[in-house]
Order: C-alpha cells, then structure tokens, then sequence
C-alpha cells in the first residue's frame, strides 16, 4: 500500500515492528484507544545513534483510502538525560470496518509497517 520501501515483519522476532492493540472494545461509532508500540517482545534501542523517529497511524477504508489519524514524532533519545519509549495512544471513532496500518521509522534501518483488521 504504502510503497515497495517498506518492510514488515512478525514483532516477537523483529523489533522494528510496530504493534497496534485496541485498549477497549470497538463498538461502531464509540471512541476507542488504540495503542501503537515499537519494542513489544524485543526493546528496540533508544539512543542517539539508533531509535525509532516517529510512529504513524493510519485507517484504510474498503476502497483502500488511506486517511492519517496521528503522528508521533520521538525527539529525545537519551542525549539529555531523558530517554522516551516509542508508544503512542491514539482514540478514534469508527462508523465502517477497515484496517488499521501502524508505521514506526528507525534512523538505520527505515520504515516499518503493521495491520489490524476492524470489524464490527
């Protein structure tokens, strides 16, 4: 969808793999947290030389729209003192079913995708 750039994987094996977990039940309609986390079974490293930028979430629709429901960009990462993990909530209303597209950007090793399919 997004380009032949981008890579994916299984999250337990590759740590670059963003995780997309719905924090509540989805009913039609009704706001839902939405989780977006990179280094779930694996911590991915948090440092100057090597960390996730920024995570990005999308919903694409049946007619494979792509509509941006956030963007996190990660600017700290240890240099000061403060070292941010690289998650993100996100909360959104749905009214169709769709598929939830998770991107996450690592400084060395680029982009990274992951979905979630919603049904009502």
């Amino acid at each position: 969808m997004f380009g032949n750039t981008i890579k994916t994987g299984d999250f337990k094996g590759e740590k670059h793999v963003p995780t997309i977990k719905l924090l509540g039940e989805l009913k039609k309609g009704e706001p839902v947290d939405i989780e977006v986390k990179v280094g779930e079974e694996i911590a991915h490293p948090n440092t100057p030389e090597h960390h996730i930028s920024w995570i990005e979430l999308y919903f694409v629709d049946e007619t494979n729209r792509a509509i941006l429901i956030g963007r996190v960009a990660f600017t700290e990462h240890g240099a000061q003192g403060i070292t941010v993990e690289p998650r993100a909530v996100f909360t959104a209303k749905f009214d169709k079913p769709g598929t939830l597209v998770a991107l996450s950007y690592c400084n060395l090793h680029g982009v990274w995708e992951n979905t979630l399919k919603i049904e009502f």
